[in-house]
């Protein structure tokens, strides 16, 4: 699993900031606050590098896109957008991407430095309506189309796509957060058996069972 997108680093640095790590923690700072008052929507790129006070060119010198800047701001140990092709490179068809997802998400949340972060966003998105469309653009884009690029195209998918989610993590909160038994304590291989056949039947379009 990859790690988050960090600052990159060039031979040549374009003008409008000192550069550096306090130029990146800098637009970081920035983007986190524009994050917040706009959402994920509302933030720009260029308006993120003007209440920095920097180059619109620095902001992309450093962070790939909106995306990886998302994720440096809300401290999140990886891009999804990054590893998800990745994680589904060469799946044979809608069963085994179903399969890669629940594997996927259950190591996220079964590790505590990973799930922390991924924790708080959700936390701020029950808080807070700006919260709630941070996320919801976020994952929309970073994970969900992700998803989508892997499995026949049809009228309803996006629909399946998000009820797997939901399924997936609602079991892994179920598990690894609240901690209920006997789900808390009963073997991971065994849960992933018992909530694969709904998974897969969202993603081929089956439906469960």
């Amino acid at each position: 699993m990859s790690v988050a997108d960090k600052p990159r680093r060039g031979r040549g640095r374009p003008s409008g900031g000192s550069g550096g790590e306090d130029t990146a923690a800098l637009i970081v700072g920035a983007a986190r606050a524009e994050f917040a008052a706009q959402g994920y929507d509302g933030a720009s790129m260029r308006g993120i590098a003007r209440a920095a006070g920097v180059d619109p060119a620095l902001v992309h010198h450093y962070f790939k896109g909106k995306e990886a800047l998302f994720v440096a701001a809300m401290q999140l140990p990886f891009n999804p957008a990054d590893v998800l092709p990745t994680v589904l490179a060469g799946a044979a068809g809608p069963d085994e991407v179903a399969d890669r997802m629940i594997r996927f998400i259950f190591s996220i949340w079964r590790d505590a430095d990973t799930r922390a972060p991924f924790l708080g966003l959700l936390r701020s998105a029950t808080n807070s309506e700006i919260g709630a469309e941070m996320m919801r653009s976020f994952i929309s884009t970073a994970l969900f189309a992700r998803v989508a690029e892997h499995l026949p195209p049809a009228p309803d998918l996006g629909l399946r796509i998000n009820l797997a989610a939901a399924h997936i993590v609602g079991v892994a909160l179920m598990r690894y957060v609240v901690r209920v038994e006997p789900l808390a304590s009963a073997p991971e291989d065994e849960v992933i058996a018992r909530v694969t056949p709904a998974i897969r039947g969202y993603f081929s379009g089956a439906g469960p069972g």
